[in-house]
Parts: structure tokens; C-alpha cells; sequence
């Protein structure tokens, strides 16, 4: 326990990480082909890929998953409010809306014109054998009109209960501003929100602590089953996937963030090592999002009325990790199934992967969905998304983690803006404060 103390977060994090892919190829290799193996252990045999793949890590890694996502809908709705109800100007909120959702297009639209362009430098589908028995059943996708008008929850509660993030986000704003315009009841109210807040943000950090043993058993689990012979033939997408990938996560965002805020990028990248590490591990910005919303406030230095405002919308229509696999599959797909696109052809995919970020947003399944919106869009079969679901789970985990470093640069530039972002939060990396909630034995 001792040593544990004197390791970092993040540190914990990766051993929990690498020991997992390596336990999981352990088990791949002991299992091999079988579906089941006994081990006998004299009295009783133990069934291995029952009790340990199938019960010990999949139970371990849900839990861990569950205990994330249980904390989504109150830290947005108590977030949201206190951030609202704290705001000087109610009409502020229209200005923030706006400079984020413009944001989150902007970097949507550059993260697939970076995907189609590697995409057609390095044509991933050539020499892709087509597949007679390619089938994929496609969702059918919200229109703008549907949308629009679900946002707007007839029950709250109901919202809530069915993590209806949209909804959610909009009923929050709402009753944050009518608290503000309630005078001395709108303050009590507000004093117990603010209470509920850290008690929720204290609650956080219980959870990041147990994280290496959560994230032991998610990478457990799916190194155990994945198949890397499907990666293999898929090498070449699946490269050009992550070049994209790495290249709008390391490099656009550095280069948005410096030109807005003047900040050191290299610092922003490094204060988004745990909240990167959660998000790869749990493939979803919303289970994410407690992570998030800490890091941007804590370690970013964006004030939570900001933050509590931007980051809960980001994780619901900020997918530029979606928007790069979208590209790219693009160009795989109309390779493989030999299909010549034109320049427009390729403009309406970067119009339609845009504008579907915020169309499907909360939708489940929302990155095949757009996909196939997108496919449709330019005339190319559906069924060729079968071909790359092989190797999606794997990119998910990385495309989450742009997602979040998208959120947070975004955060920050909105904050620059609007004078609520604290250099001194920003470039005091390694605080007292910081080491002290994130290991209390540090103090020791």
C-alpha cells in the first residue's frame, strides 16, 4: 500500500493498463481457439474463460463503467445549474452557446478533411478482397427537425432516468436561469446547489482512485477477445485511422489552442494524461465526462460556469474522433467496392459528417449511424460498414480519447474568451493541492 501511495494517477493508470493487455494475451494464448477450458485444481475444475474473462473482468470493468456513468446526469444537471444561476448576465448564455457550438462544427469539419486527405494519400482499401456476405442493418437516423424538437423534455425526470443528455443539458439551463431571476429564494436554492456540487466533485475523486483496477479489467477483457488476425488484415485502415486520429489530436488542436489562448499547448496536453487514459479505457465521452469536467476545471483552470456548460455539450455533440473514422471509411469503403467519388462528393461527406454530429447527437450507436447517413449521402452501400466493425471497438478507445482533448480545447478557448480561464490554475502542473486529492498519502 505504501508503494501505491507514492505513485502517481496516472502512473497507476498505465500499470493498470499495460497489465491488463498482458493478462489478456495470456489468456488469448492459454484459451487459444477453445471456447472453454478447465483447469484442475484436484477437487473441482475451474472453468477459465467463464470465471475470469466472462465473470471476474466483465463484471469488474461494467462496475467500474456503471460507477462512471452513474454520476453523468447529476454532475450535468448540478454543474449546469450552479454555473448558470452564478452567471452576472443570463444573456451570457446565448454567446457561450454560440461560440461552442460554432467551435465543435469548426474542428468537426477539419477532423474529417484531414481523414479524407490521408485517406486518399494512403488508400487503405486497395488490394481489400469484397466480401459476398457483407450485411450491415443501418438505423434510421433522426432528421434536424426531430431533433430540435427533442431536446426539449416533457418530463425532466424522464430525461434523466433515460440519460437523454440533450435534454438534460436544456432543462438544467433553464432552471439555473430562473433561480437567478428568483431573487433571495434562487439564493438559498443556490447555496444547497453549490453544496451538492463539491459533494458530487469530492465523489469523483473516490472513483478516479479505484480506476487502475477498473481499467485492469476492461483492457482484460478485450485483449482476451479481440481478434488481432481481423486488425491484421486491416492494417492499412487501421493505420490510417490513427495517423488521422493522431494527428488532429497532437497537432490541430496544439495549434487552435495556441492561437486562441497564447497558452502552451505541451502543457494542455500534458494536464489531459488521466482524463485521455479514462477515456480510452471506457470508449465513451459521457462516462468520461466526470473525468472531464474535473480536469477543466481543476487543472485547466476554466471557471465551472463555463465548463459546466461547454463540456457536457461537447460530450454530446463533439465528435471529431467519429468524424475521422467516418472519413476515412469513406474512402476504404468506395475503394473497395470500387466506386470513383468526385470533389463534391467528398465535400457533401465533410457537410454531412458535420452537420450529423449535432443531428445524431445522444443517439445510441451514433458513430454507425452517421456512417451511414454519410454512405448514403454519396450513393455507397451500407453494407460495406460491416467490413470495418471488426476493428472498431479498438479505434473507439482512441477516438474517445480526441473527442476529450476536443472538449477541453474548446473549454479553454470559450473561457479565454470570456475572461473566466486562471493561468495560475493552468500552469501550476504539479500543485499541492492537486497531489494531495488525488493521493491523500502524498502528504505523508
Amino acid at each position: 500500500m505504501s508503494s501505491q501511495g507514492s505513485l502517481s494517477l496516472t502512473t497507476r493508470i498505465m500499470l493498470g493498463m499495460g497489465l491488463g493487455v498482458f493478462v489478456g494475451f495470456l489468456f488469448k494464448f492459454i484459451l487459444g481457439g477453445e471456447q472453454e477450458l478447465l483447469l484442475n485444481l484436484g477437487l473441482f475444475s475451474l472453468p477459465v474463460k467463464a470465471f475470469f474473462v466472462d465473470g471476474l473482468f466483465h463484471i469488474g470493468g461494467q462496475i467500474f463503467i456503471a460507477s462512471l456513468k452513474m454520476l453523468v446526469v447529476p454532475l450535468v444537471f448540478v454543474s449546469l445549474v450552479c454555473g448558470t444561476c452564478n452567471l452576472s448576465d443570463p444573456k451570457t448564455l446565448g454567446r457561450l452557446g454560440g461560440k461552442s457550438i460554432v467551435l465543435y462544427l469548426a474542428t468537426t469539419a477539419v477532423a474529417i478533411t484531414v481523414a479524407i486527405t490521408l485517406a486518399l494519400l494512403f488508400n487503405p482499401g486497395e488490394g481489400i478482397a469484397l466480401p459476398h456476405d457483407a450485411s450491415f442493418d443501418a438505423k434510421q437516423a433522426p432528421t434536424l427537425a426531430q431533433v430540435i424538437i427533442g431536446m426539449f423534455p416533457t418530463n425532466p425526470i424522464d430525461a434523466m432516468a433515460n440519460g437523454n443528455m440533450l435534454q438534460v443539458i436544456v432543462f438544467s439551463l433553464l432552471f439555473g436561469v430562473a433561480m437567478a431571476l428568483s431573487g433571495e429564494a434562487g439564493q438559498r436554492l443556490s447555496a444547497i446547489f453549490e453544496d451538492l456540487n463539491n459533494v458530487i466533485l469530492k465523489l469523483v475523486t473516490l472513483l478516479m482512485n479505484i480506476a487502475p483496477y477498473g481499467v485492469f479489467f476492461l483492457m482484460a477483457k478485450l485483449f482476451t477477445t479481440i481478434e488481432i488476425d481481423v486488425i491484421w488484415s486491416l492494417a492499412k485502415y487501421f493505420g490510417v485511422v490513427l495517423l488521422a486520429l493522431a494527428i488532429h489530436g497532437l497537432f490541430n488542436y496544439s495549434v487552435l489552442f495556441k492561437l486562441f489562448t497564447g497558452l502552451s499547448p505541451v502543457k494542455f496536453l500534458s494536464q489531459m494524461k488521466d482524463t485521455c487514459l479514462f477515456a480510452f479505457s471506457t470508449s465513451s465521452s459521457s462516462a468520461t465526462m466526470p473525468v472531464t469536467l474535473e480536469t477543466a476545471t481543476k487543472k485547466l483552470g476554466a471557471s465551472n460556469s463555463v465548463a459546466s456548460f461547454t463540456v457536457p455539450l461537447g460530450a454530446t455533440i463533439n465528435m471529431d474522433g467519429t468524424a475521422i473514422m467516418q472519413g476515412v471509411a469513406t474512402v476504404f469503403i468506395a475503394q473497395v467496392f470500387a466506386v470513383d467519388l468526385t470533389i463534391s462528393d467528398y465535400l457533401m461527406v465533410i457537410l454531412t459528417a458535420t452537420l450529423a454530429s449535432v443531428g445524431t447527437a445522444g443517439v445510441p450507436g451514433v458513430g454507425l449511424i452517421m456512417l451511414a447517413m454519410v454512405l448514403n449521402q454519396v450513393g455507397l452501400p451500407v453494407e460495406g460498414i460491416a467490413l470495418i466493425i471488426g476493428v472498431d471497438r479498438l479505434l473507439d478507445m482512441t477516438r474517445t480519447a480526441v473527442n476529450v482533448t476536443g472538449d477541453c480545447m474548446v473549454t479553454c478557448v470559450v473561457a479565454k474568451s470570456e475572461g473566466q480561464l486562471d493561468e495560475a490554475v493552468f500552469n501550476d502542473l504539479e500543485s499541492a493541492k492537486e497531489l494531495e486529492e488525488y493521493n491523500p498519502k502524498a502528504k505523508s
